[in-house]
């Protein structure tokens, strides 16, 4: 049997229109939808597939939207008994791969994922925390660089993505005042993101005991396989330290990078990206060239994967 790894992708792999081929020919998907609508007491589902684009981006809609399509896509592959052996996630992601490990219920994690992404947004004043993302510079170099910075401005490590490529969060005049210092630090180019906070950083720590009384009104139970957590980039399957590491999340950098070499050294067959996008898969590429990955979000996406995972080895 092919030992993979499920990936699943955090914010900015939403799009208008992402699931929808799914939810029309698969009557298990369209109840999952219907159930989310439910949930959260508004059509998630006329969002994701009509938009508008800049309401679906919202933190607190984009959350729960990802985490949607990624299971429609996961409960598709338990019905082809396809099971992964690990997962990880990507910020938003680690939910997902919850869910999938059965530690957390999708009737618990839709509600929680929105409210998770509703107070991130208001954990600190709209407008005026930035993120950018980093090309070209190592992950020392750049804390170096920032280090070297005089100002009181707040700048964090947030993304530790793949060699190349490390996302930074803080203030709007702390990432301004950053860009100049790391292009001459060496850095290829220094990228503003659209997101309308400083995820991952300090300043979200303001969040933190609104959402740890959230997650205490689910339950978690132990993961059924090793979910590779952001905050530590190994494997947890306790649901004690799942709730820790999960509120510690919000503020700590995602250390992608890592725990997909750790998932290396574990010995896997691919990776496979489920749900929207090929953001992650891309990722994967990048740390290690010669590993095999796929990324589900259509139907004949799908189909490639599951005819490489049935044919014998």
């Amino acid at each position: 049997m092919k030992r993979v790894a499920f990936m699943f992708p955090g914010q900015g792999s939403q799009a208008v229109g992402m699931g929808k081929a799914f939810y029309d020919n698969y009557p298990d998907v369209k109840e999952l939808y219907q159930e989310a609508d439910k949930l959260l007491d508004f059509s998630l589902t006329n969002l994701m597939f009509d938009g508008p684009k800049e309401k679906l981006t919202e933190t607190e809609n984009a959350q729960p939207a990802l985490l949607l399509s990624s299971i429609a896509v996961h409960t598709l592959l338990l019905k082809e008994q396809i099971q992964p052996v690990m997962a990880v996630g990507h910020s938003l992601g680690e939910y997902s791969a919850l869910v999938a490990a059965g530690a957390l219920s999708f009737e618990d994690a839709i509600p929680l994922v929105a409210a998770r992404g509703k107070l991130m947004e208001e954990a600190f004043p709209s407008g005026k925390g930035s993120m950018a993302a980093v090309l070209g510079l190592k992950q020392e170099q750049i804390e170096t660089a920032l280090q070297g910075m005089e100002s009181d401005e707040i700048v964090d490590l947030a993304n530790l993505n793949c060699p190349g490529q490390i996302v930074i969060s803080g203030t709007k005049e702390g990432i301004e005042q950053a860009i100049p210092v790391l292009k001459d630090a060496g850095a290829k180019r220094v990228l503003p993101l659209n997101v309308s906070g400083p995820f991952h950083s300090r300043l979200m720590k303001s969040a933190n005991e609104k959402f740890a009384r959230k997650l205490d009104e689910v339950d978690v139970n132990e993961a059924s396989i090793p979910v590779y957590a952001n905050v530590t980039a190994s494997p947890v399957t306790d649901n004690d330290e799942i709730k820790d590491l999960l509120i510690k999340q919000l503020y700590s950098p995602v250390r992608f990078e890592e725990s997909i070499e750790n998932m290396l050294d574990e010995g896997v067959d691919a990776f496979v990206e489920v749900g929207n996008g090929k953001v992650l898969s891309g990722l994967v590429k990048k740390i290690s060239r010669r590993t095999q990955t796929f990324a589900i979000q259509d139907q004949e996406s799908m189909d490639a994967f599951i005819k490489w995972f049935k044919e014998e080895s």
